[in-house]
């Protein structure tokens, strides 16, 4: 199933360059977490921007769902098209933050 969710990562991640939707800014899909039955397809995202820019850009991708599904269908061979679910990663904002907590306590040790 790895080789599948990096596929679907990868085709994702183009077919989202070609949109002309312009709340979509700068998005990088970190990666994909199929069900064991490849019928839905988790895709984690980051997006840059403040907090509106980042809720425009996730509705922005719900309305894009259904165009991302039908090129995905074309693209690539299963025997069912996942359905796909975008959810915002946070594993780079809990870095950031794990980050500014150990730059916290190294500063206090001095």
């Amino acid at each position: 199933m790895p080789r599948v969710n990096e596929l679907l990562r990868e085709v994702i991640a183009e077919e989202l360059r070609t949109l002309k939707d312009p709340e979509i800014g700068f998005i990088t899909v970190t990666a994909v977490d199929t069900s064991p039955d490849l019928r839905t397809a988790h895709v984690f995202y980051t997006a840059m921007g403040s907090e509106e820019e980042q809720a425009a850009c996730s509705a922005a991708l719900q309305r894009a769902t259904p165009h991302i599904r039908a090129r995905l269908g074309a693209q690539v061979r299963l025997k069912y098209t996942p359905a796909i679910e975008f959810r915002v990663d946070q594993s780079m904002a809990n870095g950031f933050r794990i980050d500014s907590l150990l730059r916290d306590i190294g500063g206090q040790n001095e």
